[in-house]
C-alpha cells in the first residue's frame, strides 16, 4: 500500500487547488494572499469594475507579480531580446585575438585598462636596469 501525501489549499471552506509539495502549496497560498489585498485595494478605489472582472485583474497581478514589482517601482521593465549565445561568444576570441577592445566594454573597464597599459611600460625599464 502506497502513502501519498497532498497539500490543499482551501480558501474560505473551498478547496482551490492540490500540490505535490509544500513549497508549491505555500507559494500559491502566498499568491492568493497578495490576489485578496489588491481585490480590497481595488474596491476602496473610485474605479467601478465588474467582481469578475475585478477579481481576473487581481488574480493576474498576484501571478505575474515579479513583473509587476518592478513597474510599480518606475523601473524600466527588462525586454527579453532574442538570445544569440553563439554570436556573442564567437565576438569575445575574435576581439582577443585581434588585440582590440570589445565594444561592450563600458569607459570605466576602458580606463582602467588604459592605467594598466601605461604601467606596464614604466615596469619593464626598472628590470632591465636592474639587469644592466
Amino acid at each position: 500500500m502506497a502513502v501519498i501525501v497532498k497539500y490543499i489549499v482551501v480558501r474560505n471552506g473551498e478547496e482551490k487547488m492540490t500540490f505535490a509539495t509544500k513549497k508549491e502549496a505555500d507559494a500559491y497560498d502566498k499568491m492568493l494572499d497578495i490576489a485578496d489585498r489588491l481585490f480590497d485595494f481595488l474596491d476602496t478605489s473610485d474605479l467601478k469594475l465588474d467582481e469578475r472582472q475585478q477579481e481576473e485583474l487581481c488574480l493576474l497581478m498576484a501571478e505575474k507579480r515579479d513583473e509587476v514589482m518592478p513597474i510599480l517601482r518606475g523601473v524600466k521593465p527588462n525586454k527579453k531580446a532574442p538570445a544569440k549565445p553563439a554570436a556573442k561568444t564567437a565576438a569575445k576570441p575574435a576581439a582577443k585575438q585581434a588585440g582590440g577592445a570589445s565594444p561592450s566594454k563600458t569607459a570605466k573597464t576602458s580606463a582602467k585598462t588604459a592605467v594598466r597599459s601605461t604601467k606596464k611600460p614604466a615596469a619593464k625599464p626598472k628590470i632591465a636596469a636592474k639587469k644592466a
